[in-house]
């Protein structure tokens, strides 16, 4: 792999740390942090969740499939995509061909206890969110490595130790300090 390149995506179940990976890796390398799911808010005006109970999850695939579309074809980046990203085949395909893409694999039971709290995940507002997340991870792993360069383990390690580990894979160097 070369030693900087343009685009690099986040993908793996909602709460495996895309957004969290993504945004430090993205200040590490120097260049800017892209959340697709912020930039899908910021269009429809609401909140995922708003708009899934208000369109369904349907229409919420096809702007998130533009959106990703759009964003992998842009600027030098780091993308963290929405965790059902991958459900899409043009998303696998335009993930896969235009960026590389890093997989946060974490087991539905870590997720669980890091999103147990969390009342902003659509698809996790159901009576027992860990079968849910069970389920999601049944449906979606196959997805996530067919789409992925890179699968990283993410279980208990830091932030910082995870955005290392994707460097030194991907033979990355950090951003050179500015010059003075």
């Amino acid at each position: 792999m070369n030693s900087n390149p343009q685009r690099i995506a986040c993908v793996g179940l909602p709460g495996s740390g895309k957004s969290t990976v993504g945004r430090q890796l993205a200040r590490r390398l120097g260049c800017r942090f892209i959340d697709s799911d912020h930039v899908i808010e910021h269009r429809i005006g609401s909140s995922i969740r708003e708009f899934f109970e208000r369109e369904g999850e349907p229409a919420f695939r096809d702007l998130e499939e533009a959106v990703i579309d759009e964003l992998t074809q842009g600027e030098s980046c780091v993308l963290s995509t929405g965790g059902g990203a991958v459900l899409r085949p043009l998303n696998r395909q335009h993930l896969h061909a235009r960026t590389t893409t890093v997989y946060l694999h974490s087991a539905p039971e870590e997720v669980f206890r890091r999103l147990r709290h969390d009342q902003n995940r659509p698809l996790l507002q159901v009576a027992d969110p860990l079968v849910r997340l069970k389920e999601l991870y049944v449906a979606r792993d196959p997805l996530y490595r067919e789409t992925a360069h890179l699968v990283i383990e993410t279980g208990r390690p830091s932030v910082a130790s995870l955005v290392s580990a994707i460097m030194v894979a991907l033979k990355l160097e950090p951003a050179e300090p500015p010059q003075t």
